[in-house]
């Protein structure tokens, strides 16, 4: 099971608690840019990932699926082609990047509520970049419903329920997941993020229709 045995668990609950957007910014752009450069070819597959996930595609940048067994954690190929990205990881993010990949849920798919539950999630922080998106799509965390924008960057307790809803009948969500290992400065931006974006996911629910399945 993957594990980073050398590393602490962290306190996600208190450290970031559901989801967290950072007092950091991107260039969406930029980002889309890049993403639109990369070959179709490179798309289509799950990256390695099963359960929950098997409704969106994903390209690795940094590692593999736990579900690819005892792997490193280190660049794939196609961050070369991606340097935008790759300065996000590794330069405006202040820790230690881990696994890192780029998820495209479909119009209308859902990512059930889940846990993630490997001891290598006990000990990293989960951040979201929002590359597409649009105003159907929600991300659902410690029973709030959090709607996360072009340009944003968001931490996410991923020890806590969490899923996704796109309810869009024809958009497709994409996002860049990347785990870190925790230091002071990443801690603190969180500490300096706001928190209160959130809304009740019945509420959510009652005003919006039934999620998609």
């Amino acid at each position: 099971m993957l594990d980073l045995v050398s590393q602490p668990p962290v306190d996600k609950h208190a450290i970031v608690g559901g989801c967290v957007r950072l007092p950091l910014k991107t260039e969406p752009g930029r980002l889309h840019e890049e993403i639109a450069g990369l070959s179709p070819e490179l798309w289509g597959t799950t990256g390695g990932r099963v359960g929950v996930h098997s409704a969106a595609d994903a390209l690795f940048l940094r590692g593999y699926a736990p579900a690819e067994g005892e792997k490193p954690i280190e660049d794939r190929p196609v961050l070369d082609r991606l340097p935008y990205f790759r300065w996000i990881l590794e330069q405006l993010i202040p820790a230690p990047p881990q696994r890192a990949l780029l998820a495209r849920l479909p119009a209308g798919a859902t990512i059930p509520v889940h846990i993630d539950r490997s001891p290598y999630f006990s000990k990293t922080l989960r951040i979201h970049l929002p590359i597409e998106t649009n105003e159907n799509v929600w991300m659902l965390c410690a029973g709030q419903a959090y709607q996360m924008l072009p340009g944003e960057i968001w931490a996410l307790n991923n020890s806590a329920q969490h899923g996704v809803w796109n309810r869009h009948p024809s958009r497709s969500r994409t996002h860049l997941i990347c785990d870190f290992l925790p230091t002071p400065e990443l801690n603190r931006l969180i500490a300096e993020g706001d928190r209160a974006l959130g809304r009740p996911i019945v509420e959510v629910e009652a005003t919006s229709g039934p999620a998609a399945h």
